[in-house]
This record gives structure tokens, sequence and C-alpha cells, in this order.
């Protein structure tokens, strides 16, 4: 189950990836869940994104919300 902080980081970064703040705790436990992943861009910049596991469970909470 996702704490409150947790599900609000997961839809920030499906709707804003460039925004999410690197030191956020509530990332360490989207990783550990693997409902996130960091991406290396072309740039050399690292940016984090929903993985389909991610993407799956979002849609699974927004259709019983």
């Amino acid at each position: 189950m996702l704490s409150p902080h947790e599900f609000a980081t997961l839809l920030l970064v499906k709707d804003a990836p460039h925004q999410v703040d690197m030191d956020r705790q509530e990332l360490d436990a989207l990783l550990e869940r693997q409902l996130v992943q960091l991406e290396r861009l072309a740039s050399g910049n690292e940016e984090w994104r929903v993985t389909e596991t991610g993407d799956t469970a979002l849609r699974a909470i927004k259709r019983y919300s």
C-alpha cells in the first residue's frame, strides 16, 4: 500500500518528471517497489520515469477513487 506522499510522488513523476526533487525519500520506496526508474537521457541528465507496473498501479488507484 502506498502512503499519500508516495502516491503524490508517483503522480508527480508521471505528470512532471522534470520537477521531481531527486532527494525525495518517497522515490526510494517507489524504486524499491519497481514503480519508477531512473532513466539517463541523451543529454546525460537523469530523469525519473513511471514503469509499466507503476502505470498499472496509478490506473487501478484512479479507478477506485
